[in-house]
């Protein structure tokens, strides 16, 4: 079968012939229809990126194909079913802190690496082994355009998110970098799940108002100036010298302006942040948007933010705040994100795509790079129908 082949970081792929995997107990060979080529690809192929990898290998993360041979052990999955294939893998034998990597895509530390030296190429190949849990079933989206379906790799990181929030309907949501790739992403799950407003921040105006004409008045959005998304606030300190000061932290002036900002665009309080920033060097953003969620709320952070982020103990403390971490989706996510798209509730429309053939690999990567914005997603075909 054909594979493009990252042999060494800076490179450029190469198209060559691998083996066909044969799948094992707990495994499954799909055909790959659609594989998403993520924007910053360039950047890890090129080392600017250093992202852990058994070289060489197919790489690649996520896909939609057609599963074509399956392990003894296999009970539902059947040859000619289309599934999503998921890239987090976890390892079996620890249900309560498995290793985890991305297949195709990052392999940080020894477990992983042990997890990515079997499950070693990812998706832009023809064919790709995965673990049968990784593969779920798309025969009741099938009328969708494999392509377009490729779109849920990108929605499982908000909708995720939004799960490990509790999100419920009718609550209000801020999502902090909305006018990107995956924030505007995040803005279209918040309502597919009925989020009864969704405070919209970004710098970019055009894409906020494409925002609110995409889905509409519950949208609310806030338009940040450059200065906002840089500067750190300075914390009121609890302590004088070596004596204790018992101080409950309170907002200020700056953090009590944006808050009040950001709830009357709310038109109330605010339920849930969802930060999912890029790879910026400062949290002032991450941070800002924290101190704006009710008291008793939950910030869910997703971004790629690139520095520590100072929080205040007692403020967090005495408000109830619930603030945790989510990297990539629990097991039963994919499932739940298709069943919002069969019913209706999420939309695809919105969502472009631009597709490549495997043997244009690399035009495919710089494509990617060039477009990578709000409802723009690169594809390769590496199989046809």
């Amino acid at each position: 079968m054909k594979a493009a082949i990252l042999k060494t970081i800076g490179q450029p792929l190469t198209i060559e012939d691998i083996p066909e995997p044969v799948p094992g107990a707990g495994e499954v060979l799909v055909r790959v229809l659609a594989a998403p080529v993520l924007a910053y690809a360039q950047e890890v192929f090129t080392g600017q990126r250093h992202y852990p990898l058994l070289l060489p290998l197919a790489p690649g993360c996520g896909a939609v194909g057609l599963v074509e041979k399956i392990g003894p052990d296999a009970t539902r999955l059947k040859p000619g079913q289309l599934v999503f294939c998921d890239p987090t893998v976890r390892s079996r034998d620890d249900a309560l802190s498995p290793d985890i990597m991305l297949q195709g895509w990052v392999a940080s530390g020894e477990g992983p690496q042990k997890l990515q030296a079997h499950f070693r190429n990812g998706s832009f190949a023809e064919k790709m082994l995965l673990p049968l849990e990784n593969a779920f079933s798309l025969n009741h989206v099938r009328s969708i355009d494999p392509a377009k379906l490729t779109w849920l790799n990108t929605l499982l990181v908000p909708y995720s998110g939004f799960l490990a929030a509790g999100l419920q309907p009718g609550q209000v949501v801020m999502v902090n970098g909305a006018t990107g790739h995956f924030g505007s992403a995040a803005v279209a799950i918040a309502v597919a799940m009925g989020a009864a407003r969704v405070v919209a921040l970004g710098r970019n105006e055009q894409a906020l108002n494409t925002l609110v004409r995409q889905f509409g008045s519950r949208v609310r959005p806030v338009l940040l100036s450059a200065d906002e998304t840089t500067g750190s606030n300075r914390l009121r300190e609890g302590t004088e010298g070596s004596s204790i000061t018992y101080s409950a932290y309170s907002l200020s002036e700056d953090e009590a302006m944006n808050r009040k900002r950001f709830m009357e665009a709310a038109e109330g309080p605010i339920d849930c942040l969802l930060d999912i920033l890029g790879p910026i060097h400062d949290s002032a953003p991450t941070r800002r948007g924290i101190m704006a969620v009710r008291p008793g709320g939950t910030a869910v952070l997703m971004g790629g933010v690139q520095a520590n982020l100072d929080i205040p103990y007692n403020y967090v403390m005495r408000n109830n705040l619930v603030i945790r971490g989510q990297w990539m989706c629990p097991r039963h996510a994919p499932s739940l994100l298709v069943e919002l798209i069969h019913s209706g509730l999420l939309a695809l429309e919105p969502f472009s795509v631009s597709t490549f053939s495997l043997e244009q690999v690399s035009q495919a990567v710089q494509h990617a790079h060039d477009h990578g914005g709000a409802f723009q997603l690169t594809v390769l075909k590496p199989s046809s129908l």
